[in-house]
């Protein structure tokens, strides 16, 4: 490696070059990853009494790493999901640098073999239907912000985006009349097209009549016409979800967030019958197996297959002993 590649050079190029110009990653991923960091230099910045920028790569090696991580579990009292998004972070950064120096290859594999953790991984939580359209009723539609809520929200549930796609959309993403449909750009700078129901198409060709706050604002802007933050979108449906409690008990112990509209997308699909690899492609998943967590969390589903599987009028079938060394194994 040459004089001028040290880690400092390396860390530069990995979010200029890498995530920004090649991967063209989303400003979250880019402060996410900035973020875990900045906290792995603070600590080690401790741990060595170096300034970062004299940091030099063989001072940032598995065992560094992994004591980083530990005290940020024990210290910061992270869970082990938050914990592992943190090593995806550095994980990235030295599969870059196994291009840039590939002098330091056993190191790099030592760290990029550190695995991450295993936790247990809670059903995602949804809304039922009844929920939703309490939820919706809640919404006082005699305002200009109630009508916005009520059309942000309907296009939330039917569609599945997320929030920054949802906060991101412009008017022209918007296609009405034949074929509806909403385009976004997501995750990996991918682009989708969406279509829409009846049922939003009507809201939203609504809403698209209302007077411009703004030249240039966003399908969803703030009062002022500007862009709505993630912030101003969790008060909103907070407050919404707040009123529906009053004639839905079911949403009292229920969290929502905007993620969990994304879900009831993503349940409501399922319940429909549509099989997970469709699923996937509707919410932009990168694979398939990120739409097992709605089937594991699909109750009903799991219901109808019970009912194929056990006929309620069987008789039951002679004990048979299993193998003894089959049932040692299943014992382990």
């Amino acid at each position: 490696m040459t004089h001028e590649m040290n880690f400092a050079t390396l860390l530069e190029g990995f979010f200029t070059h890498r995530l920004m110009q090649q991967r063209q990653a989303s400003p979250h991923t880019i402060a996410s990853y900035r973020d875990t960091f900045k906290m792995l230099l603070h600590f080690i910045q401790q741990k060595l009494r170096k300034a970062p920028s004299k940091l030099a790569l063989t001072d940032i090696d598995a065992p560094v790493i992994v004591a980083f991580l530990n005290e940020l579990e024990k210290v910061r009292g992270i869970t082990a999901r938050t914990r592992n998004l943190r090593l995806t972070a550095v994980h990235s950064f030295f599969r870059y640098v196994a291009f840039e120096a590939p002098e330091h290859a056993a190191q790099i594999q030592r760290v990029l073999a550190i695995p991450s953790k295993r936790f247990t991984r809670a059903l995602v939580p949804f809304l039922t239907r009844a929920e939703v359209d309490a939820l919706l009723a809640a919404i006082d539609q005699h305002t200009w912000s109630g009508r916005r809520d009520y059309a942000l929200i309907l296009l939330a549930v039917q569609t599945g985006l997320r929030l920054s796609e949802l906060t991101g959309l412009m008017r022209e993403d918007l296609k009405l009349g034949v074929g509806s449909h909403v385009r976004v750009i997501g995750k990996g700078r991918k682009e989708r097209c969406t279509p829409l129901s009846k049922i939003t198409r009507v809201v939203l060709e609504a809403w698209m009549r209302e007077p411009l706050r703004a030249e240039g604002q966003p399908l969803f802007p703030n009062a002022s016409g500007g862009k709505l933050s993630a912030h101003g979108v969790h008060y909103l449906l907070s407050k919404h979800v707040d009123k529906a409690r009053a004639t839905c008990d079911s949403l009292k112990s229920k969290r929502v967030s905007p993620h969990v509209l994304r879900h009831t997308t993503a349940m409501d699909l399922l319940q429909q019958g549509v099989d997970p690899a469709t699923i996937a492609l509707w919410l932009g998943h990168e694979s398939v197996e990120t739409t097992q967590i709605y089937i594991d969390a699909n109750l009903e589903l799991k219901e109808k297959i019970l009912a194929m599987t056990i006929p309620p009028d069987a008789k039951p079938g002679r004990y048979r002993p299993g193998d003894r060394l089959l049932e040692f194994l299943k014992s382990l």
